[in-house]
């Protein structure tokens, strides 16, 4: 289902997930290193060990420690490659998303209140918050390691607008991942399913936010 057209939509707040929308993350920037020349290699590796699901269950609180031995365990073959999911895990980082972190500063300049919701590991947000200075332009984050819930569970997004006080019907959703702005939408917020910088900001635009 496409987001629905935002003409003449009264915005008070914007909410933005991180990765993949501020910031870039993906792990084959750190796999690719250590599976030179071998991508069928790296994408068996990254889809049957350390694969969505198991990465999932960090992002809901579960300790890097935990997870690494417990894949491990199952796969003691990769055991080195696994513990680099969790030791070099900055080196899954390429930096920030330019032309969103632009329009951010955009909305911040014009007094827009900001906020963050995201799926990312209690054990490594420390570190973008370290990297990244725009995360301190939020007026507040949540983060699904720290609550122990994940996006798209309903209950993850009634923590965001219950701690913060914000209305769906007047707050802008923005994810790259569609399931989690259809789980938004169903909850009344307005939403935009990011696929890039300009194309949100021709929403941003529409929304009369900039």
């Amino acid at each position: 289902m496409a987001d629905a057209p935002p003409i003449k939509a009264s915005i008070d707040a914007v909410v933005f997930d991180l990765g993949g929308v501020l910031i870039d993350w993906d792990p084959r920037y750190l796999y690719r290193k250590l599976f030179p020349g071998d991508e069928a290699a790296m994408e068996h590796f990254l889809t049957t060990v350390v694969d969505f699901e198991w990465n999932a269950h960090q992002d809901a609180g579960r300790p890097f420690a935990e997870a690494v031995a417990e894949a491990s365990a199952r796969h003691p073959q990769y055991a080195g490659l696994i513990e680099a999911f969790d030791s070099r895990w900055e080196d899954m980082l390429a930096g920030p998303i330019h032309g969103t972190v632009a329009l951010l500063d955009s909305l911040r300049r014009r007094a827009v209140p900001l906020y963050a919701l995201t799926n990312w590991s209690r054990d490594k947000f420390p570190v973008a918050r370290a990297r990244f200075d725009f995360l301190s332009w939020f007026d507040g984050i949540v983060v699904s390691g720290e609550e122990g819930l994940v996006k798209p569970d309903p209950a993850i997004f009634h923590r965001l607008t219950t701690r913060y006080g914000l209305d769906p019907s007047i707050t802008l959703f923005i994810d790259d991942m569609a399931y989690n702005t259809a789980a938004a939408r169903d909850l009344g917020f307005h939403t935009h399913h990011f696929r890039a910088p300009q194309a949100l900001r021709t929403a941003l635009d529409e929304f009369g936010l900039l």
